[in-house]
């Protein structure tokens, strides 16, 4: 998912621009610190504390420069407008985080506001097309027949959650000015392997990458991905 995101970033913003970006639901900070490296100052969002200390952690490990180019803030995605002024951002992530909220359409519609103009929206959702997909594959009929008519589901960790549909997310986007440019499927052919799995090759795992990159643009196969990349960009 990185690739597709660098590659929205490329087709959206000059070479060489420093972005602004807001990352909501930053987690441990992989991708702030990614895109940091990258010259791109983030500022990141995250209200659970154990996440906010290992992104700190992570941070402290990073040269001067990087992290002069991280701000962390404590806060909830739906408290945006209290910290920042609309239009603030040329870039903001939503990635795994709208499985854990019931009602996305107002946290949304909070983050296409802190977009300027032209900006891009990047999310990672549960696909609730394919709920099927998980327990069918492992043997789990039953599962799979509850997940055919449900958006609800419990994840790895046995949190319970909720998944998105693409032609309701695709409305969304259209309603709150940051219409879908460009979607991709994430996991097509990996979602049933391990917490912990054993480490290909390099050989193998270049392949595995290769596949899964294909596979993310196309259909059939992308329909059927356990989690959705969608690209919205500001009016």
């Amino acid at each position: 998912m990185a690739r597709q995101l660098d590659e929205q970033i490329a087709a959206r913003f000059p070479v060489g621009q420093r972005l602004r970006v807001l990352d909501v639901g930053m987690g441990q900070g992989t991708q702030a610190l990614r895109l940091a490296r990258a010259g791109h100052k983030v500022t990141g969002v995250e209200q659970d504390p154990d996440m906010i200390a290992a992104a700190r952690a992570a941070l402290a490990e990073e040269p001067e420069g990087i992290r002069g180019r991280v701000r962390i803030v404590e806060g909830d995605g739906h408290q945006t407008g209290v910290h920042f002024l609309p239009g603030s951002f040329d870039v903001v992530l939503c990635h795994g985080v709208l499985m854990y909220v019931e009602e996305p359409d107002a946290l949304l519609a909070g983050l296409a506001r802190m977009l300027a103009p032209g900006g891009l929206l990047s999310l990672l959702v549960r696909n609730g097309d394919a709920l099927a997909m998980r327990p069918g594959l492992a043997g789990d009929w039953a599962g799979a027949l509850d997940s055919f008519d449900s958006v609800a589901y419990r994840n790895r960790i046995g949190v319970d959650a909720r998944a998105d549909r693409l032609d309701a997310l695709t409305a969304t986007l259209a309603g709150i000015a940051a219409p879908l440019q460009v979607w991709y499927g994430v996991r097509v052919f990996t979602d049933t392997v391990g917490d912990d799995p054993a480490l290909p090759s390099d050989a193998e795992l270049e392949s595995l990458l290769a596949v899964e990159e294909r596979a993310g643009r196309l259909d059939p196969y992308r329909r059927v991905a356990a989690l959705l990349h969608l690209c919205g960009v500001r009016a």
